[in-house]
């Protein structure tokens, strides 16, 4: 262990955790990682990694995994859109009463800081382009409204409790581990399963719309960066995103294969972050262009 540095991943288990994980070992720190395993997978912890396998939601349990360690990554939640439709109850029980249990669990111990894995669902709608931090947020389904909560709560944290905390607004995050069933870059995976079952890309209407794909190597930076800011830990909200906008026209030629235009349906037709508050606090911004991202995702799934 290199530094003394110590550190609890939340869903350290999971396709961007995992990346948190790996990056934090990179830079020296001995790392415990929390997870239940229902979606995260064994094989993409790192060996170096000490793997508890535990619920966010076991505040008790929470308070003895963080004396281990002071900077505590919050990622573990239910991130799909759709099943936070289908079981509002549930995925509240999880996204928010879990990451309660992770803020009550660290203010016990006394943990340095919280960097929390939030979402550019909280936008909704809005069409107002570059997304920035102080638009009014609007979330069209429980899960924008679960991760908007979880902001709020670390907010209110810092606010009353001095416990240092900052809000990662994650857009689309892609790259290495992925699920082709996953919610961070759900029409990567679905394309890429069409063009490995041999069946034409469907794209939406005129493939028109535009989104932000992040590489999920600089989204492991960014929560580096953010524990380490000394600029950040009041309960800051902060877009993780290239400001780019990426069409799912271009997507579809990038990754190959015929396409099967559908009927249009109602969908944000752009978004797109602003990441100058990223710039500015964390000193951050992306450096993995879009197209060599998509090599390394084509190659990992055998079809370069």
């Amino acid at each position: 262990m290199k530094n003394g540095k110590r550190a609890v991943v939340t869903g350290g288990a999971g396709f961007i955790g995992s990346h948190v994980v790996d990056a934090l070992i990179a830079d020296g720190y001995d790392v415990f990682v929390v997870d239940n395993m229902l979606a995260g997978k064994r094989e993409r912890v790192n060996p170096r990694a000490t793997l508890l396998e535990e619920d966010v939601r076991d505040t008790a349990r929470l308070e003895e995994i963080f004396q281990e360690g002071d900077s505590i990554f919050h990622l573990a939640a239910h991130p799909s859109v759709p099943y936070s439709i289908l079981h509002p109850e549930e995925t509240n029980d999880i996204n928010v009463g879990g990451t309660l249990s992770v803020l009550l669990a660290a203010r016990k111990v006394g943990a340095r800081r919280i960097v929390y894995s939030a979402s550019s669902a909280v936008y909704g709608n809005n069409e107002a382009l570059p997304l920035h931090e102080g638009l009014l947020a609007e979330p069209v389904n429980p899960y924008g409204i679960q991760k908007y909560t979880g902001e709020h709560y670390l907010r209110v944290h810092s606010m009353l409790h001095g416990l240092e905390t900052v809000s990662l607004r994650y857009f689309n995050v892609y790259g290495p581990r992925m699920n082709l069933e996953g919610p961070y870059a759900a029409v990567i995976g679905a394309f890429i399963r069409h063009r490995k079952q041999g069946l034409p890309l469907p794209v939406i209407g005129d493939g028109g719309q535009t989104r932000d794909f992040v590489y999920v190597e600089d989204v492991a930076r960014a929560n580096l960066l953010a524990m380490q800011s000394p600029l950040v830990g009041k309960g800051e909200s902060i877009n993780i995103g290239t400001g780019k906008g990426i069409s799912i026209q271009q997507l579809a030629e990038i990754i190959g294969g015929d396409i099967e235009y559908k009927d249009a349906i109602d969908e944000i037709r752009h978004s797109r972050a602003d990441n100058t508050k990223a710039k500015q606090l964390l000193k951050w911004e992306p450096s993995v262009d879009f197209d060599d991202g998509m090599r390394t995702v084509l190659a990992e799934w055998g079809l370069l």
